[in-house]
């Protein structure tokens, strides 16, 4: 009996081998992948150096799958170049838009993803509002409001983006060279930014991107592609489960490191990394105003709650100066 049982499950995989479906989507489950994506990119149609189908061309050959063209307060459609560049789940152009306004001497820029039409932007009596009512206006054309580069121009706070009731996504990194990521002087890092924004109690998912704009000069003084991206967990390259799975907090960011699980609970986080090369890793698992509750240097890190914390997220570090930040699991 036992050998018949072996025998029919051998034959049961060699079958959804050959029809290629897992057991689990053989039963409606969906089969969830990882999609690489960048979400803020610029073209000849704002600010960029080269066209829409130059650059999605960039991002196909070097393996995303899926690309927000976000120029400055210009929406660039994307319905023309999907037949052209895009395939199924092979690459996926989205439309998106970076709100461009200023307050005073601070910039306040807001992409806009997975967005259908133009938003104007707006401004307001003081630079909360003017973030807030940009805010705002994405939300009510339905897209995905994200926080760009708060320190570019040394522009925004944590104590200005606290009081942005509908703010839920923020860049923990920005791959343009005059963003200022880990601040400086008395103004705070993106990392400590967003450990202020989570202590206070606001749910707000941290994305990496690259803010390419340069696409025929290569350096460090140049904005250029592949410094930073979000993997993103979904059943489909589908611009609304994309939207869907960036909502709910469904994937990670990373400017190299790449992670085989994440698993997030009331209980705790588990992550599993992959090695590249020979490089190490440290995984810092970080709670409420950023302290640091544990350090694992496995390929399998794992937090477990004691009891009084309000989070924890997990920064990996690669020997190489690589880093990963999955999104903070709550109590």
């Amino acid at each position: 009996m036992k050998r018949l049982v072996l025998a029919s499950v051998a034959l049961a995989l060699c079958f959804w081998a050959a029809v290629g479906e897992s057991p689990a989507a053989a039963q409606g489950v969906p089969a969830w992948k990882w999609y690489k994506g960048n979400l803020h990119t610029h073209t000849l149609n704002s600010d960029g150096d080269s066209s829409p189908l130059d650059v999605a061309t960039w991002y196909r050959e070097h393996g995303y799958r899926f690309l927000v063209l976000s120029d400055h307060n210009y929406l660039t459609e994307v319905d023309k170049l999907n037949p052209i560049i895009g395939a199924r789940e092979k690459f996926l152009l989205v439309q998106g838009e970076e709100v461009t306004a200023r307050y005073g001497q601070s910039a306040v820029h807001v992409n806009a993803i997975e967005l259908k039409e133009l938003v104007d932007p707006e401004i307001g009596t003081s630079l909360v509002e003017t973030i807030r009512r940009n805010v705002e206006a994405i939300r009510r054309k339905g897209a995905i409001p994200s926080i760009n580069h708060p320190n570019f121009l040394w522009s925004m706070t944590s104590k200005d983006l606290v009081q942005i009731e509908n703010m839920s996504h923020f860049e923990v990194y920005n791959g343009h060279p005059g963003v200022n990521n880990r601040g400086g002087g008395d103004s705070e890092s993106l990392d400590q930014m967003w450990d202020a924004l989570l202590t206070a109690g606001r749910r707000v998912y941290g994305v990496a991107v690259d803010d390419a704009h340069h696409f025929k000069n290569f350096g460090p003084a140049f904005s250029n592609p592949g410094r930073g991206w979000v993997m993103v967990k979904s059943s489909a390259l589908d611009p609304g489960k994309i939207a869907e799975a960036l909502r709910s907090g469904d994937f990670y960011s990373s400017t190299g490191v790449e992670l085989e699980s994440i698993d997030a609970s009331r209980s705790g986080l588990d992550l599993r990394i992959k090695r590249s090369g020979d490089f190490k890793y440290v995984t810092y698992f970080v709670g409420a105003r950023g302290a640091v509750l544990d350090r694992n240097t496995t390929l399998t890190p794992t937090y477990r709650f004691k009891g009084n914390e309000t989070y924890v997220r997990a920064r990996v570090e690669s020997s190489n100066g690589d880093v990963a930040w999955t999104q903070p699991a709550w109590r």
